[in-house]
């Protein structure tokens, strides 16, 4: 089912809320993407999420960031397959990583094993695990929730390197 442009204008963009844990844990599900570590994380913090919902209030898209002080984490980036080619993920990635550079953060990372050339876009180059900081290192997502082969990504505050 193909998406007109006046129903991706009509979607709306908010803070996520406790009660859509279960809708962003499905679609992540759906997207193959690890639930582990988001409903603590949105319970503790349901503003590090933000959520699309279409006309019928239903969650079409997510995004997070995981992490607090210099440095983010970048996670759960899942968008409906029927929503994606619209635009959606990239107002929720922008509002993130607008929010991460108004908070002061030095760096936002990210793990991906899919959409490596869908986060340069946005700033995101690719670095080695090494390069990562022990805050972020010690995440669920580095530690478990992806696996070693991911590629791991970094967009520094306002460009600049560290």
């Amino acid at each position: 089912m193909s998406r007109s442009m006046s129903e991706t204008l009509s979607l709306s963009v908010r803070t996520a809320r406790e009660e859509d844990l279960p809708s962003i844990e499905a679609l992540l599900r759906d997207c193959a993407l690890p639930t582990d570590g988001v409903a603590p994380l949105l319970i503790a913090s349901p503003d590090q999420f933000v959520v699309a919902t279409d006309q019928r209030n239903t969650l079409v898209a997510v995004a997070g960031v995981e992490g607090t002080g210099a440095h983010g984490l970048l996670r759960s980036v899942a968008v409906h397959p029927q929503w994606r080619a619209h635009g959606v993920g990239n107002r929720l990635v922008q509002r993130l990583v607008e929010r991460a550079d108004a908070d002061g953060r030095r760096a936002l990372y990210l793990l991906t094993t899919t959409a490596e050339h869908y986060f340069p876009r946005f700033g995101f180059v690719p670095i080695g695990r090494d390069e990562v900081p022990p805050d972020i290192a010690a995440t669920v997502e580095f530690t478990s929730a992806c696996p070693g082969s991911a590629i791991c990504m970094v967009r520094y505050h306002g460009g600049a390197r560290g």
